[in-house]
């Protein structure tokens, strides 16, 4: 125990609470038992370990790596027990999906611990994540899923602003603005596109961390839980490039199938996997529909950054738009497809595109947006896209 406690002191010294995500504020910290979901890198142990800082609580805490070589001899729910025994009151368990059959030792930990122990999870093998709320957690645990940064994070984290969250009647009221001293938006905007969505864009080596989260993703964490063979799970980047080169991708899983060698019932399984885990996002027809009876419209990557990196050249500014918009509007938003436009939002529909865009999809609908890239000011029903950037 001494060990963790040296490790966690040690990682608490290094944390930083100027800027914190927006999940910070929808976590309900005093719950007995949260899992925080998220893909690699977008910020999950940064916002633990700031918690434990600003809630004055460091010395009833405790922040562990579950795959510390300490629980090759040592089981998480003893840890716990042990923590408890000697007044710990709040731990906090990182990467827990590295650690077998997680979800029974935290359910233990729920059952015979909860009257004097808060706990905290995360992870970012989101598969295995959810099949361990599914099997053990469930009425258990409130489980949130964290996102990348948005466009005013970017700006907030990069820039050093101090941009509040819009909500999304504000945006298209056009009731919205950037600090006069970041200058103009636009290419701001496109710094963002291109790296802003991983906290780590200002990393030196950021191109290698993130060709490691896409990597680590398709060939451990995917394979690891779905049982897939090497040749299968190699396929998975051939999916993953074709979506990418797509403007955007419409899925015919049987095409798919005979490109890829697969039946076309485990094309859909592998993009379902991929949506699971954070790197792709299917938009479907009927926001009404359950979600595995909507018929898939279109795929997209998740955020446009990946746009970027699994392209070969400069990737569609189309597609870039619609998964810009598709991955900010996917947060706190119920998105689906629009039989006569792009998307549809909480009930508005909405048409992306260019500067040149006009209204005529929309022209007979009663509320409906045109949502155009390049331009800087709202009017009327033409929304900027950069706009939808600052609603989380």
């Amino acid at each position: 125990m001494q060990t963790l406690q040296t490790i966690y002191k040690e990682l608490l010294s290094t944390i930083d609470t100027k800027f914190v995500r927006y999940m910070y504020s929808r976590i309900a910290w005093n719950s007995k038992l949260n899992v925080i979901l998220g893909a690699r890198g977008v910020g999950k142990t940064t916002m633990m370990l700031q918690h434990i800082l600003m809630s004055g609580e460091q010395s009833s805490s405790l922040y562990i790596l579950a795959d510390n070589p300490y629980f090759t001899t040592h089981t998480l729910y003893d840890t716990a027990y042990d923590f408890v025994k000697n007044g710990g009151r709040h731990l906090y368990i990182d990467e827990i999906h590295k650690y077998s059959g997680w979800s029974r030792e935290v359910k233990m930990m729920y059952d015979v611990l909860r009257k004097d122990l808060q706990v905290t999870v995360s992870g970012s093998s989101m598969i295995d994540m959810i099949r361990g709320l599914e099997a053990d957690l469930s009425r258990r645990a409130l489980a949130y899923r964290m996102e990348g940064l948005s466009f005013r994070e970017y700006l907030n984290l990069s820039h050093k602003a101090k941009i509040e969250p819009y909500t999304l009647e504000a945006v298209l009221d056009g009731q919205v603005s950037l600090p006069r001293e970041l200058g103009r938006p636009l290419p701001l905007f496109n710094e963002y596109l291109r790296r802003g969505y991983y906290p780590f864009f200002n990393c030196e080596d950021y191109l290698s961390r993130f060709d490691n989260v896409v990597l680590q993703t398709l060939e451990v964490d995917i394979p690891r839980q779905t049982n897939m063979t090497l040749s299968t799970a190699l396929k998975l980047k051939k999916l993953m490039s074709v979506v990418a080169q797509s403007t955007p991708f419409k899925p015919n899983f049987s095409h798919l199938g005979r490109v890829l060698e697969m039946n076309r019932t485990h094309v859909a399984d592998m993009i379902a996997y991929m949506e699971r885990a954070g790197l792709l996002r299917q938009l479907r027809e009927d926001e009404d529909i359950m979600d595995q009876f909507a018929k898939v419209e279109k795929v997209y990557l998740a955020n446009s950054n990946l746009c970027y990196a699994l392209c070969d050249s400069e990737p569609d500014r189309g597609t870039l738009r619609e998964t810009f918009f598709f991955s900010q509007m996917a947060v706190g938003h119920k998105v689906s497809a629009s039989p006569v436009a792009d998307f549809i939002v909480d009930g508005h529909t909405f048409e992306v595109g260019g500067r040149n865009k006009k209204k005529k999809q929309i022209a007979s609908l009663q509320d409906a947006f045109v949502v155009k890239d390049d331009i800087e000011y709202a009017y009327q029903n033409i929304i900027p896209l950069w706009m939808f950037g600052l609603t989380y």
